[in-house]
């Protein structure tokens, strides 16, 4: 069979800098379900994407699909012919349209009974007969959620599209998409080269590109840029700061980067740098330079999308563009700065946080409450955490957090020490939204850890016991982030916190504002389920964090104690032979004993010896793990559990627990329920699948 390189592109006007990798991948997606799902062959499935372009790179693609037998079943045998014999009206219709006699078909028995059966032949078709209907599946799969019309055109897509372009090999597959009839002419770079270039195989498409100065490979684009920023930085003496999606969306904006270097007045360094860098980067896509002590430099980088003959021009004009930006979070700064945060609080009044939780100054009141009893569980200032959950917001309502949103928390900071307020209040007002996203740091210091939890249980409280749980991808007041921020916090700082405790507290501050009963444990509940995102990151399998769920430990640093713990214990020699005796031990307790009633063990009826040895090698266990179960030091009490192994075994060949003798037969299922309690001293390990 026939196999080549495929390659389609669709080009367009600029097509949306944040979407564009999302839609290429997309696009890659749902290519490669459509060939598989039409049982096409094929390698691999590779995307390009540039601001005027989506492209796909299909490897060793097979012309055809292969071949195949359809069983068509007809009508039952017994509705097929009538009390002579002959064929039904059902029969010959369904005969004919398989193109077949009556006489021709087959028989398919089952238990149901006998049916007519034909087994046709059906021919693959070629990749350029379905190329069309399969390029369409993938495009309209693309998650593009305000498509637009242009021109006289019914099409519609993202952006207008001007080009179409289907390689098989060297040959050009008839299609039509979107409006355009498919060519090998597409578009090259908008000002350099001939602005067109004719595609002559699926494999030139890169090279000749490039000839035209589009570089069209997405992550090969991205790593030039990164490298380059980087190696222009260093002979500087500084450091590009960029983030990923920086990196993302700067190599969505331009097909052939071109690193140039500008400055701005030194004057404007007087403001706290992260204005100026949020400025920078998310206005103008330029990027920062920082020196060995992550001060901020007044000299930037940005990428071109032209190699200019006149570059002084370009980077003139961006200078131009970004004066009056930093200007702006100059005059923002100094303004600010007139008024304190303090008093600001009581403007706080005016923006509401939720309709049925009140405003901001409201949910600064709990956060200071909450903040307060945390400090004290940690041994921290209270008056200053509760300082520090007051002034929380207040940043909110100042000129710069306003302009430039994604700066609050920062600027309270800054502003809260320009103010005279203590450092560790001032720190807390920027590490209470920590961790901001997916590997972020978390508030270390005791007093930002007990405004960073308030703020976070105030919020899951409050919508939980309003009843607005978050739905599917739904979660406007990020919860789950809130909640993964709450166990991170906890857990990676090892606090000894009990989150019944935090949230019953949290609960109380919003007294007479809650319409969910259950807000308590639906709350708990949630937390403690984004351990699952997790553990599963680490890589901890599912049957390790069920079996620590199922003890139900509410202190999420402990929850974290145990799991290290069993995953430990998962690839002890004696796991295995432990959960088996723990399930089975379970079963004949889920039996036998009723809920609530108490199982009494008496050592006097102990009367086989494997039974007695159990016995003896139980209590020998329950004294050795005491201390270390007190201490939460759950590998030492598991490695004590593993040497029940051979007396266990050995109780389960040897002895019989449901003896006739009632009296034997109850108290061999009390040392079973013993045996249970040990078991279960750390997780549930009957759970483990091992």
């Amino acid at each position: 069979m026939r196999k080549e390189n495929l390659l389609i592109e669709i080009g367009t006007e600029e097509l949306p800098p944040k979407a564009l990798k999302g839609l290429a991948e997309a696009f890659q997606a749902g290519l490669s379900a459509a060939l598989a799902k039409d049982e096409f062959e094929f390698a691999s499935v590779h995307y390009f994407a540039a601001p005027r372009r989506l492209a796909l790179h299909v490897k060793a693609l097979s012309e055809t699909q292969p071949d195949k037998v359809i069983e068509k079943r007809g009508p039952a045998v017994s509705a097929a012919f009538d009390s002579d014999g002959n064929p039904t009206r059902a029969a010959q219709g369904w005969a004919n349209a398989n193109g077949i006699t009556v006489e021709q078909a087959q028989r398919l028995k089952t238990d149901k009974g006998e049916w007519l059966l034909h087994n046709a032949q059906q021919t693959g078709e070629s990749i350029q007969a379905k190329l069309q209907s399969l390029v369409e599946k993938a495009l309209n799969a693309l998650p593009i959620q305000k498509p637009m019309r242009w021109g006289n055109s019914e099409a519609q897509f993202i952006r207008p599209v001007h080009t179409v372009l289907a390689m098989y090999g060297n040959e050009l597959i008839d299609i039509e998409v979107l409006g355009k009839r498919s060519s090998t002419t597409i578009q090259g770079h908008r000002f350099h080269g001939s602005g067109s270039v004719n595609i002559t195989h699926a494999d030139s498409y890169v090279q000749q590109l490039e000839g035209e100065y589009v570089l069209a490979d997405f992550e090969a684009r991205r790593t030039r840029i990164a490298e380059q920023l980087d190696a222009q930085a260093s002979t500087l003496g500084l450091k590009a700061n960029y983030s990923e999606s920086l990196l993302d969306e700067i190599a969505s904006l331009v097909e052939w980067p071109v690193i140039m270097q500008a400055s701005f007045d030194k004057g404007f360094l007087a403001v706290p740098k992260e204005a100026l860098i949020y400025t920078m980067k998310d206005d103008q896509k330029y990027v920062p330079l920082l020196d060995a002590k992550e001060q901020l430099a007044s000299t930037f980088l940005f990428v071109a999308n032209i190699d200019s003959t006149q570059p002084e021009q370009v980077i003139e004009g961006n200078e131009r563009v970004i004066r009056p930006r930093l200007a702006d979070a100059e005059f923002f700064f100094n303004t600010d700065k007139k008024t304190t945060l303090a008093s600001r609080i009581e403007s706080l009044s005016t923006v509401l946080f939720q309709k049925q939780l009140g405003t901001l100054a409201d949910k600064s009141q709990r956060i200071a409450a909450v903040a307060g009893h945390i400090a004290a569980q940690l041994n921290a200032d209270s008056e200053l955490a509760r300082r520090a959950g007051l002034l929380s917001k207040a940043d909110l309502m100042t000129n710069m957090v306003m302009e430039f949103p994604d700066v609050q928390g920062v600027m309270g900071m800054h502003y809260a020490r320009h103010d005279g307020e203590h450092e560790l209040v001032a720190n807390a007002l920027f590490e209470q939204y920590l961790p901001r996203f997916a590997g972020d740091s978390i508030a270390t210091n005791a007093i930002s850890i007990s405004v960073a939890l308030a703020d976070k249980l105030d919020t899951l409280v409050g919508i939980f016991g309003i009843g607005q749980l978050p739905k599917g991808d739904k979660d406007p007041f990020a919860l789950r982030r809130a909640a993964i921020g709450v166990l991170r916090t906890i857990v990676d700082n090892n606090l000894r916190l009990d989150l019944i405790d935090l949230i019953s507290f949290a609960r109380e501050q919003l007294d007479g504002k809650l319409t969910n009963d259950n807000v308590t444990e639906q709350v708990l509940d949630f937390v403690l389920g984004r351990f699952n995102a997790i553990y599963q990151d680490q890589q901890i399998d599912v049957d390790v964090v069920q079996a620590v769920a199922a003890k139900q430990p509410t202190k999420p640093a402990d929850f974290n104690d145990r799991i290290h713990a069993v995953a430990g214990f998962k690839q002890h020699p004696a796991a295995e032979s432990l959960a088996a005796a723990h399930k089975r031990t379970a079963n004949i307790l889920n039996k036998n004993v009723q809920d609530g009633v108490p199982l009494t063990l008496s050592q006097s009826r102990l009367i086989e010896p494997a039974e007695i040895a159990l016995y003896k090698a139980l209590e020998s266990t329950k004294s050795a793990i005491r201390q270390p179960l007190e201490a939460g030091h759950y590998a030492d009490v598991l490695a004590e559990v593993a040497s029940l192994k051979e007396p266990v075994d050995t109780f389960f060949d040897s002895v019989m627990v449901m003896a006739d003798d009632e009296e034997i037969r109850n108290n061999r299922i009390a040392l079973l329920g013993e045996l249970r309690s040990v078991f279960e001293c750390t997780a549930d390990i009957s759970r483990l699948s091992i």
